[in-house]
């Protein structure tokens, strides 16, 4: 199969949109199939040889990490006729996802879109609800033409169906519990951090903007850190808009910016328990990348966090909003060394059961079905 996936967003950028698509792009070549992908181009990136098409893309102001393209419809389609694609799989619904889904409707080839990102309720996170219905137009027309819509929730698969798109699909929330693992734990990193061997890390990851409730995390974490002392510490990697009001407020949180996933999975490793406040979540890949590393997970009672954490078990789910819960879930979890160690063990082997080979097997055959394909399951069948 020769697959083309086009994207607003891409390596070295790291989100749940590119750890996805780089997934995709494993999947297939390990399969020994074809993958080509047009993105953004970022500083200093080259294009991995013939197989991607980078195109010029300018810093978005109020969020520089985010790259706006300038969709080139010209050069993408001389770029995807050489390659010739089956199958355009279209990523995000910016200007670059525009022009994808263009050329496959233009050129007659099979149309498959993903949702991740929930864009109707960040207009209430963003000041302007009321365009919230406009949104929701706008990702009803995006999607409506794929053959397939993949989104990495129920709950985000229910409001799609709900909206008209009865094409809709749970694909995407799998996570690589090689790569996620606790025997990445280093207590050299710890130490480094100013992290005594007896003190408890506590870890946020993620983007620091708006829509992922960041006003609850730092109400949680300065009465958190009043409840249980010194000996727990927190740490922050991500970065966005709301970087400098985080460090301003929190001056004693450790922090990281983004992070290449092999020092990620380190730090995920080598923390004590991960809170995510986000109430906008579609799958919440972070909590399953903390899982599979061995922390119990304290999130939002909320979207794709339900999906993933199960309270009690694998975390504590709270209600987004409750600052006051989150703080005493944290000093909960911080003070009861026998909990949180069992917790441990009980999020590494639910990740364990989202392992994402599971999910790339089924995405080829999913590929081959829209295709026409025969199926490896359906031939297996023939041959028995």
């Amino acid at each position: 199969m020769r697959i083309a996936l086009v994207s607003d967003t891409y390596t070295p950028q790291v989100n749940g949109v590119t750890t996805v698509l780089r997934r995709i792009v494993e999947a297939l070549g390990s399969a020994g199939h074809h993958a080509a992908v047009v993105a953004p181009a970022y500083p200093g990136q080259e294009p991995d040889g013939a197989t991607e098409l980078r195109l010029r893309s300018l810093a978005f102001p109020p969020y520089p990490a985010i790259r706006l393209s300038l969709p080139a419809p010209g050069r993408l389609a001389r770029f995807l006729d050489a390659f010739r694609p089956d199958l355009v799989h279209v990523g995000t619904e910016g200007p670059l996802g525009l022009a994808g889904r263009r050329y496959a409707l233009r050129r007659q080839v099979p149309l498959v879109t993903s949702y991740h990102t929930h864009f109707p309720r960040y207009c209430r996170h963003y000041g302007v609800p009321a365009l919230e219905p406009l949104v929701w137009s706008y990702v009803t027309w995006f999607h409506r033409p794929a053959v397939m819509t993949h989104t990495p929730g129920e709950q985000a698969r229910s409001e799609l169906l709900a909206h008209g798109l009865t094409r809709a699909a749970v694909w995407g929330r799998g996570v690589d519990t090689r790569r996620f693992h606790h025997e990445r734990r280093d207590m050299r990193l710890r130490r480094r951090l100013g992290i005594a061997d007896g003190d408890v890390a506590v870890l946020h990851v993620g983007r620091l903007a708006a829509e992922k409730n960041l006003d609850t995390l730092v109400s949680a974490w300065m009465t958190a850190r009043e409840a249980v002392g010194p000996r727990v510490r927190f740490i922050i990697a991500g970065d966005g808009p709301m970087g400098a009001r985080l460090s301003a407020a929190m001056p004693w949180a450790i922090r990281f910016g983004f992070l290449e996933i092999p020092l990620l999975a380190t730090l995920y490793a080598s923390a004590d328990l991960c809170v995510l406040p986000s109430a906008t979540e579609t799958c919440g890949l972070v909590a399953l990348e903390a899982m599979a590393s061995g922390l119990p997970v304290i999130a939002a009672d909320a979207g794709g966090f339900r999906e993933s954490v199960s309270s009690g078990r694998t975390g504590i789910l709270v209600s987004p909003q409750d600052a006051a819960g989150f703080a005493g879930a944290i000093a909960r979890l911080a003070l009861n060394a026998p909990l949180r160690r069992r917790m441990s063990g009980e999020a590494r082997l639910a990740a364990v059961a989202r392992d994402c080979a599971l999910e790339d097997a089924e995405l080829l055959d999913q590929y081959r079905r829209v295709l026409g394909f025969e199926t490896e399951r359906d031939a297996w069948r023939a041959a028995s």
